[in-house]
């Protein structure tokens, strides 16, 4: 069952949405649909800026949704909430719905999200030595070396998306957020130890910082310390906050530095830290909201510095310069450092993506089943829940 004709001007903000054009054809072209989007993502950061709450509000659904990227999930945010419903838990293409034996009810609009629109080019490299790219399939130049297939980012489209909340069919086991974590707390300081592993970093539990820090990064030595004096669960926060650290503040990270050195403990790169690992805990079903406060509270006024210290770059600086653009490159930064750990830690549930089911159906035992009626309860099964 196909859904009706896709409504565009919901995805994004009413004043944010092109007008009608003389023809009377309400449809978007895809530059316009991108442009829409864009505004609206812009206004919803703006408004993030001007309500520092809602900064939690992105991370709590970029916790569900993490294998979105971050201007996506506060897209996916807005427009469920424009519609009055449901926050989005899971998300997929139409087609995708159907592989999994599920379809879209009658009446559904979609939701937008903005996708990659990709090329594959090969690449080679001329006698000269200078690389070049063609598309492949062309003949490769004379005396030319072929270098491979790559895939290439050429633009940007926008993608139409359901939440499974709009769909029927095959049950489903979906995360609920707020779920209570499965994953045994020493197991997952040991998952996180692997992802520093991986960046090159060692872990040392150690009472060296004792009265002075509960933990600390060091990029010289490659180090992540860590106070041996906390409960698991305050070991394994610490060492989230520390990959934080790890992944986005590196010496050679010009973002990381415009955004405050992580070793003065200062402006938002703290804010950055805090949010992975507040991000990643809430994904494996631990809420650190109240001791997070204090640092995603800061989060407005650090974005407010940030755009005061750009002003002070050359005008002809790369770096993120509004309060827009720097408020969306730290949820970009922050949700990419989430799924980088998140992917290995592997937290119950599929990440808001569908296609993540066939890769890993490990499920959160307070899930909710979708599209079963008169559902049967139990204190330690699922939740029954949906159409």
């Amino acid at each position: 069952m196909a859904p009706e004709s896709e409504d565009v001007s919901s995805a994004v903000p009413a004043d944010a949405s092109p007008s009608r054009g003389e023809s009377g054809n309400s449809r978007m072209t895809p530059e316009e649909r991108i442009s829409a989007l864009t505004d609206g993502l812009h206004q919803i950061l703006e408004s993030a800026v001007e309500s520092p709450s809602q900064w939690q509000v992105l991370l709590d659904a970029s916790a569900t949704l993490w294998r979105y990227s971050g201007g996506n999930v506060a897209l996916l945010m807005m427009q469920m909430a424009q519609r009055g419903t449901d926050e989005p838990t899971l998300v997929a293409g139409y087609k995708e719905w159907a592989r999994h034996g599920r379809t879209v009810l009658r009446g559904e609009h979609a939701l937008w999200v903005i996708a990659p629109r990709t090329a594959r080019l090969q690449q080679v490299t001329l006698p000269d030595g200078t690389r070049q790219r063609i598309p492949a399939g062309e003949r490769v130049p004379h005396g030319a070396v072929d270098d491979g297939k790559k895939t290439v980012i050429t633009g940007w489209r926008g993608q139409a998306v359901f939440d499974v909340s709009q769909t029927q069919g095959t049950p489903l086991l979906v995360p609920r957020g707020g779920a209570e974590s499965v994953l045994d707390v020493a197991e997952l300081c040991e998952s996180l130890a692997t992802v520093a592993g991986s960046h090159g970093f060692n872990v040392d539990v150690t009472d060296a910082q004792y009265g002075l820090t509960s933990g600390f990064t060091d990029f010289t030595h490659r180090r992540v310390q860590v106070g041996a004096w906390l409960s698991p669960e305050e070991r394994a926060t610490v060492l989230a906050h520390e990959l934080g650290h790890v992944l986005l503040h590196g010496p050679d990270d010009a973002v990381g530095r415009l955004y405050g050195s992580s070793a003065d403990h200062r402006g938002l790169a703290e804010v950055e830290a805090e949010s992975v690992a507040y991000t990643v805990l809430k994904a494996h079903g631990i809420d650190r909201g109240p001791q997070s406060a204090t640092y995603l509270a800061g989060w407005a006024d650090a974005v407010i510095d940030a755009e005061k210290d750009a002003m002070a770059h050359d005008a002809g600086s790369r770096l993120p310069a509004s309060r827009a653009d720097i408020a969306k490159s730290v949820l970009g930064r922050v949700t990419a450092a989430s799924r980088g750990i998140l992917e290995i830690t592997h937290p119950p549930g599929f990440g808001g993506k569908i296609t993540s089911f066939d890769v890993d159906p490990r499920v959160s035992p307070s899930a909710a089943y979708v599209g079963v009626e008169q559902p049967l309860r139990s204190v330690d099964g699922p939740v029954m829940a949906g159409p």
